[in-house]
């Protein structure tokens, strides 16, 4: 029988010392074949570039295939898992993101491009395995194959993953058993048998989930890329190892071509690299902060591998969720990053391979990204001590470095330092200040949400004041804590640093909480919800805590505002609404702000939580029931509903302004103007850039009458 299997002369078996896996055993048996089945613990693309040729042969017969293989899970992947993420979800994007690197290099995307027919013609069929026991989740590592023509079959099993090092960069080896010959039917049938089993999910502690619809984009994307790269279809594979094409620039950030960076974030980085790689960008929530820093880190990346080094980039960010954020976009510019935060021991191990691989040039960079707690910590210290090459360290929300206990932390050997602020300066913390331009350089680049509207980068927004008077017993405390503040300042103890740990720092803390649980804000937060009770897309900025009279002696207990707006919003309105907050597990914020992009959830109450860097752009209003005269804390806030998102043109920001109440004998002039002077400060700068500035400034003119203050 011409061009069977039987007929090709197979050896029993194949290793890398004596010539090509690919050449002598994987494309004769494809060429021949009228199908092929592979169960293999890690597939990528690349292998689609090797044996293009069989495959070709496949087509043109009308064969079909059937693969079953394992992604590889990174740690975020585990943890996604552990903490109730849908199993499949995981895994599907595991596998896409195996492909998408691969077919990163020419001869694979051309070689995944041919199955385009297979898929379309439904001949081609692919699995995702994964061992299931116990509630955890391992990884399928068996790998066997099976070749079939009209008569025959050829088994194999060996080392060799379906992966182009695994054929071909690696020193590989595999057993050939064939149906044809007595000494090895027995094997072959019984490797056919295990894999039909596998198809169908019937192999005890494994679990096997279809991927072929999952993967149809990325096959047709691969054959659209294939057209546009040209060139010579074969590649050499004459044996191991192979050079596969250096354009892979494992560990480099490279910008991704579908991005459009605006003009301004150009300007911004090349003031950057104007002052030598170091300074601040002032750019508002919003204006792409991230994205900016990561075109800076891909043009130094670039820079430095012309000169063939590899460069670190440390990106330091507040929060856990803002880690992950970050790592999705690192992601886009080209490099899996490594998370840094949690457990040391989830982290520390990868980060020391990178420092390893780029010492012996097998990597061309990496990415780590870490929490302000992590980072502080001696082990990732440890890291960064160990490192002795280009670093470019990116602090995320850098006004956060300045305080004490971690500015003395930062890296001296970073000879690139990039910081990312939209309010810089720490507020009462002019050392603090001081401590984060010594270490990264002036702000380069400013870029406010005025001109941000301006750009069409933010959305445009009205502003409404809402006032609310402090009741007797929040009046009498409210002076109470201002007088002691004024002592610090008349003792000459202002330079005294306003950090959490400080006395300055807990009575100021103290102060902004009090007027954000100011007890008139919920009627005034009911009057106002109910005006817009149909509206989707609506954040609720409550204040930390509870009341501070709660903890006075003898007070009565009062619940956390939170609670009190939840039952205001959930059960008196009957809106649809969820908590946001710190104690909120990292699976179900997701769901949350998933839940309200869906319009699933009319409002999404929450604390500090939102201030800094989590996306909600599809947010319409924000209510500010607690917004401290900290200027850092209101402009982020306002940040988070600016962000554009379809269908978005306008939002709205309604902000509970504090004042004493009339004719209360206790509480000082001085006291008093000042109090309102601070909240007035606030106002005049949402008011400013809103639509409807001159219908604020009528709102708020009696009260800068009373107290004089028309000039603020």
């Amino acid at each position: 029988m011409s061009g069977s299997l039987r007929l090709t002369d197979f050896s029993e078996d194949y290793r890398s010392d004596r010539g090509s896996v690919v050449d002598e055993f994987y494309v004769p048996a494809l060429s021949v074949s009228n199908s092929y089945d592979r169960a293999v613990g890690y597939f990528t693309a690349s292998i689609l570039a090797i044996i293009g040729e069989g495959i070709e042969g496949l087509v043109r017969r009308g064969g079909n295939m059937r693969i079953v293989a394992s992604p590889y899970l990174l740690p975020e992947d585990v943890t996604e898992i552990e903490d109730g993420y849908e199993l499949r979800a995981v895994m599907e994007r595991a596998a896409i993101r195996d492909m998408e690197r691969a077919i990163e290099e020419p001869g694979a995307a051309r070689g995944l491009g041919k199955l385009g027919a297979l898929v379309a013609e439904g001949r081609l069929d692919i699995k995702l395995a994964y061992v299931a026991s116990a509630n955890r989740v391992g990884m399928y590592h068996e790998k066997i194959g099976v070749f079939r023509d009209e008569r025959d079959l050829v088994a194999f099993k060996g080392s060799a993953n379906e992966t182009l090092s695994g054929l071909i960069g690696n020193f590989e080896s595999i057993e050939v058993f064939r149906s044809w010959d007595d000494r090895d039917r027995e094997r072959a049938l019984r490797i056919s048998r295990h894999f039909d089993d596998l198809w169908e999910d019937r192999t005890a502690r494994l679990r096997v989930i279809p991927f072929t619809e999952a993967a149809k984009k990325l096959i047709e994307r691969s054959g659209q890329m294939a057209a546009r790269i040209g060139g010579p279809e074969d590649i050499a594979h004459d044996g191991a190892p192979i050079t596969v094409s250096p354009e892979i620039n494992v560990g480099m950030l490279t910008i991704p071509a579908e991005l459009q960076v605006r003009e301004y974030q150009k300007r911004a980085v090349g003031n950057w690299f104007a002052k030598q790689g170091r300074g601040i960008l002032r750019m508002a929530t919003g204006t792409g902060k991230t994205l900016t820093a990561l075109s800076a880190g891909a043009q130094v990346a670039k820079i430095l591998h012309k000169a063939g080094e590899p460069l670190l980039t440390v990106v330091v960010a507040p929060y856990q969720h803002l880690v992950d954020q970050w790592a999705k976009d690192v992601e886009w510019f080209g490099v899996s990053p490594i998370r840094a935060y949690e457990s040391t021991a989830s982290w520390f191990g990868s980060a020391s391979h990178l420092l390893d691989a780029m010492a012996l040039d097998a990597s061309h960079g990496g990415v780590i990204i870490t929490t302000n707690k992590t980072f502080g910590d001696v082990a990732f210290q440890k890291i960064l001590s160990r490192f002795r090459g280009r670093l470019l360290l990116i602090a995320d929300e850098a006004h956060n470095l300045g305080a004490r206990h971690i500015s003395s932390k930062l890296p001296d050997s970073a000879e690139f330092r990039l910081g990312l602020s939209a309010t810089p300066e720490r507020w009462f913390d002019d050392e603090g200040t001081a401590a984060l331009t010594d270490y990264f350089g002036d702000v380069v680049f400013e870029m406010g949400i005025g001109e941000a509207i301006k750009a069409g980068a933010l959305c445009r927004y009205t502003y409404m004041p809402v006032i609310v008077e402090l009741d007797e017993e929040e009046t009498e405390l409210y002076v109470e804590i201002t007088e002691k503040i004024a002592r610090i300042f008349a003792a000459q103890e202002a330079s005294e640093r306003a950090d959490e740990d400080t006395v300055l720092g807990a009575l100021l803390r103290k102060r902004s909480n009090l007027l954000g649980h100011a007890r008139a804000k919920l009627p005034a937060l009911k009057r106002e919800i109910e005006k817009r009770g149909d509206d989707w897309y609506q954040l609720l900025y409550c204040a930390e805590g509870k009341h501070p009279l709660s903890y006075e002696d003898g007070a009565a207990e009062e619940l956390a505002q939170i609670d009190l707006v939840l039952d205001l919003v959930g059960n008196q309105l009957r809106m649809p609404a969820a908590r946001y907050t710190a104690e909120t597990k990292r699976p179900e914020r997701r769901q949350v702000l998933q839940r309200f992009a869906d319009r699933e959830l009319q409002v999404v109450a929450s604390m500090r939580c939102l201030d800094e860097g989590v996306d909600v752009p599809a947010a319409r209003t924000a209510y500010l029931l607690a917004s401290s005269t900290n200027p850092r804390q209101f402009i982020q806030r306002r940040g988070r509903v600016l962000r554009q998102a379809p269908g978005k043109d306008m939002a709205d920001i309604v902000d509970f302004i504090v004042v004493p109440p009339e004719g209360v004998a206790m509480i000082r002039d001085t006291t008093e103007r000042s109090m309102v002077a601070r909240e007035l400060a606030r106002v005049t700068e949402f008011a400013h850039l809103a639509e409807n500035e001159a219908e604020t400034l009528d709102i708020l003119r009696p009260l800068r009458m009373r107290y004089g203050l028309l000039d603020i």
